[in-house]
């Protein structure tokens, strides 16, 4: 009986312990569960196969920038045990900065507003806001410009250049948008008062990787890049180069003809950036205008949805300053409040009554 006993209580001491080290295994983390490294697996390859297509689809701007806001952590917690799904990771991290950077405009407006109306202290700290919506929005960014990199194993510093092997057009597409959001980091660095640290270097990198990728396949985008680092940085232009003024407007006709306009709203933001006004109204009107006979491409519309977005704010950002109020819906493409009596809607007002 004695031998029994000892031998029950042995069977409830190893009972005991390989439940504690089942409670181990399961608390323990990715690293000690098998089943979320398969789970982080699925998650990668759904994101990339299945989820970065549709939302590349997408018509709503801040519902995408959303899904980026919310699934970005999901994704790279299995990055602790996974390799880090990095092609979908940089758009999933370019569109969580989308959401900060729309922060940003709202304070923007607010600033705008404020120092239309003479309100001080209210002026400073929307400005404020915007400045650290901004520094924000800059350092998603550097993370979506390294993710990219990373994803085609390519180094931007290397000399000399040697281009990345891109086996399809979305990796065209998901390599030239890193290039373009490492470009905007700086600039949002720049409007955060260099806040977030960004180096200044990602910009030359920029413009030469934007060599590698065919510029009218992708509507004129890779030599908008370029243009833009010439004016931020002359000594980067070549000697025989066109006006970069010239290419951001060349390449804003090329983006209407591809049905992606991200092009135009490089040009304004170029436009904003130097105090070019002559230039923000004319790419401002051409936007509205081509409202009218672009075919967006389909495999891409949220990027074209994306740049109305950014020409909607220029818009915005100069009616409030001039008079304190956003762009009207019928005065969109142009920049004065002057009426127009022909053609104009009128609301019955008898149904209220």
């Amino acid at each position: 009986m004695s031998i029994l006993a000892t031998y029950a209580g042995r069977l409830v001491a190893a009972r005991n312990k390989l439940a504690l080290l089942a409670t181990v295994v399961l608390f323990a983390g990715c690293s000690a569960n098998p089943i979320h490294k398969v789970t982080g697996t699925v998650l990668a390859n759904y994101a990339e196969s299945e989820a970065t297509p549709y939302v590349m689809q997408m018509s709503d701007p801040k519902m995408a920038c959303a899904l980026g806001e919310g699934v970005d952590p999901l994704i790279y917690s299995f990055s602790r045990i996974n390799d880090a799904p990095d092609t979908s990771g940089s758009l999933l991290m370019l569109l969580a900065a989308n959401c900060m950077e729309y922060r940003a405009w709202e304070a923007e407006l607010d600033y705008l507003r404020a120092d239309y109306e003479g309100n001080v202290p209210q002026a400073k700290d929307a400005r404020e806001r915007a400045k650290r919506f901004y520094a924000l929005t800059a350092e998603r960014r550097l993370i979506a410009f390294q993710r990219a990199m990373a994803a085609y194993d390519f180094d931007p510093a290397k000399e000399p250049l040697e281009c990345p092997f891109l086996f399809s057009e979305q990796d065209e597409i998901t390599f030239l948008l890193g290039l373009l959001t490492g470009l905007q980091a700086v600039v949002n660095d720049a409007n955060s008062g260099a806040r977030a640290g960004i180096p200044r270097n990602i910009a030359p990198q920029a413009e030469r990787a934007a060599t590698c990728i065919d510029n009218e396949k992708t509507g004129g985008l890779p030599n908008a890049v370029r243009a833009m680092v010439w004016l931020l940085l002359p000594d980067t232009r070549p000697e025989l180069s066109p006006d970069p003024w010239k290419v951001l407007e060349n390449s804003s006709a090329m983006g209407v003809k591809a049905g992606m306009r991200a092009s135009m709203a490089l040009e304004a933001v170029a436009a904003e950036t130097f105090g070019r006004t002559d230039v923000l109204a004319d790419v401002i009107h051409r936007f509205a205008e081509a409202d009218d006979t672009i075919e967006v491409w389909e495999k891409y519309r949220l990027a074209d949805f994306v740049a109305e977005y950014i020409i909607q704010f220029s818009s915005d950002k100069y009616w409030t300053a001039e008079y304190g109020y956003r762009t009207p819906q019928a005065f969109f493409g142009k920049m004065s409040s002057e009426q127009n009596n022909e053609n104009i809607e009128t609301m019955s007002l008898d149904g209220l009554l």
